[in-house]
């Protein structure tokens, strides 16, 4: 276990050295790389607004990641909240390096909690190629374990940079929920997380590089070798070694080729990807959030509220993480009482993989109810896809369910069949006032009237309605087909799962949450 050399309490960053000023590319600069050629025409058919392309499935939007890094000739941005060492992070590692090798430039923004203390050799040696730059945001001083630093550090490092984006040339880019893992592409066995990522082209795309540009910039942005130990000679070819053993992986066989078949980059760069032309506006807290400094009105609610206001006759939410608090459960019953739907799917009980951010949501359901919301609670779905059976495609499923997936992580809403938001933001008090968050609001009646109907199709045959009873207890609705049942506990839960939720529930932690 490596520790700081001085005694923990004295532990401390050093001194953030000199930095290499960069930047993303200009609006001429993009245009002329392939990827700029490939979209000139439908932008100027087109003018101001963004090409929108949802990516439900999970397996089509990693291969989208890897196809635009594979078509980038100039820049290549990427900002991530988790990512993990295993096969979907390291064959993106090993396309990342492979594009440096060509020539691209490649800046790698990493938030270090979630990023694996097990990943920090191949940090430092992709830090170390001429063509690749490294900072981690918000830095641990002990590498690992790293929640030793929370002991003498909380205040700083309970804030964390929970952004997802991976931008080719300043001209598309791919954002949403995702972060990189297994879990998130169906590369797994355990758990699968269903999500939301989108693919845009044109000004969004723009806006989100140049957004990127304020984080790199960040006094909480750290380059990896003042962090770090020097790299390893050949801390490349582990990587390149790695790689090579997840591609010959007979469990990982099916994954790796289907990556070689036609993605939504490719059929955007030939021109045959439909996409849906939208008005679209990035919405990004200040990274000095994570010092504690933003002013109130620069917050993304804020910014979401500025450009939103408050919906005339409907709001369909999506949050894996839902913790409404007392502000919150005040906002959407007062919607409700005004006769405005409000419809709310999060995770079950037993879907969920934070026990105490559902007590977080319990202790508010019951008031909630009584106001007229609607409440949806993902089940957990058995046969979720994995390596061995990913690859469907788009038909296999909706605009959030693009797979069956057994734990939702989407983030995303609709107001009034018209507009929409898909980002990392959840609706609970850490992404608004403690972690950054990044998405765009989406003006498309299209895919705002999809989420609608997902509301009234796939949500009530893929989680439980809560409901309250006429004594005030709740009770849940399973609906299979044509059979409804009826559960007054929470469903397929042990005893002491929800003992657990009751006792955080009684813990002033909602603020954590």
């Amino acid at each position: 276990m490596l520790l700081c050399a001085t005694a923990l309490a004295g532990c401390q960053l050093p001194p953030l050295g000199h930095r290499t000023e960069s930047s993303a590319l200009n609006a001429q600069d993009a245009q002329a790389t392939p990827l700029g050629h490939a979209v000139a025409g439908e932008l100027a058919a087109h003018p101001g607004l963004t090409g929108i392309d949802p990516l439900p499935d999970p397996l089509d939007s990693f291969a989208a990641r890897v196809d635009l890094v594979r078509t980038a000739q100039r820049t290549i941005d990427v900002q991530y909240y988790i990512w993990r060492n295993d096969l979907t992070g390291t064959l993106l590692l090993e396309a990342l390096r492979e594009a440096a090798d060509r020539g691209v430039r490649v800046r790698l923004l990493l938030d270090d909690n979630g990023t694996a203390s097990s990943l920090d050799p191949t940090l430092a040696a992709l830090n170390a190629h001429p063509n690749i730059e490294v900072r981690l945001f918000n830095p641990f001083v002990v590498r690992s374990p790293k929640f030793i630093s929370f002991l003498w550090d909380f205040p700083r490092l309970n804030r964390r940079m929970h952004n997802k984006s991976l931008t080719a040339d300043s001209a598309a880019t791919i954002l949403g929920g995702r972060n990189i893992g297994d879990e998130y592409f169906a590369a797994t066995d355990g758990v699968v997380f269903a999500d939301l990522d989108v693919l845009a082209i044109g000004p969004a795309a723009a806006d989100v590089a140049h957004d990127f540009d304020r984080y790199w910039a960040s006094a909480s942005s750290w380059p990896v070798n003042q962090l770090l130990p020097a790299p390893a000679p050949d801390g490349l070819d582990t990587l390149d070694r790695a790689a090579k053993a997840v591609e010959a992986d007979p469990a990982a066989a099916a994954y790796v080729q289907s990556l070689e078949k036609a993605t939504d980059v490719r059929r955007l760069m030939d021109g045959t990807l439909p996409l849906e032309w939208a008005t679209a506006r990035l919405v990004s807290d200040d990274p000095v959030k994570a010092k504690g400094k933003a002013e109130p009105e620069s917050l993304i609610l804020a910014q979401l509220h500025a450009i939103l206001g408050d919906p005339d006759h409907e709001l369909d939410l999506v949050s894996p993480y839902f913790v409404p608090a007392e502000s919150g459960t005040r906002y959407f019953s007062d919607l409700a009482a005004k006769g405005i739907k409000v419809h709310v799917l999060t995770n079950s009980l037993e879907a969920t993989d934070v026990v105490p951010v559902h007590a977080g949501y319990a202790r508010r359901r019951k008031a909630l109810l009584a106001s007229g919301v609607e409440l949806f609670e993902l089940r957990r779905t058995p046969g979720a896809p994995t390596s061995k059976t990913a690859g469907k495609g788009k038909d296999s499923g909706g605009v959030v369910f693009g797979s069956s997936g057994s734990s939702l992580h989407a983030k995303t809403f609709a107001l009034d069949e018209h507009r929409v938001f898909v980002g990392s933001l959840n609706f609970d008090p850490r992404s608004a006032n403690l972690n950054t968050e990044l998405g765009l609001v989406i003006d498309s009646p299209e895919l705002a009237l999809r989420i609608e109907s997902m509301f009234w199709t796939q949500v009530r045959q893929l989680a439980y309605e809560v409901k309250l009873d006429h004594d005030g207890s709740l009770y849940w609705i399973k609906r299979t087909g044509d059979v409804t049942e009826r559960f007054d506990t929470e469903p397929n839960t042990t005893w002491g799962k929800r003992f657990g939720v009751w006792f955080f529930s009684l813990l002033p932690i909602e603020w954590l949450l």
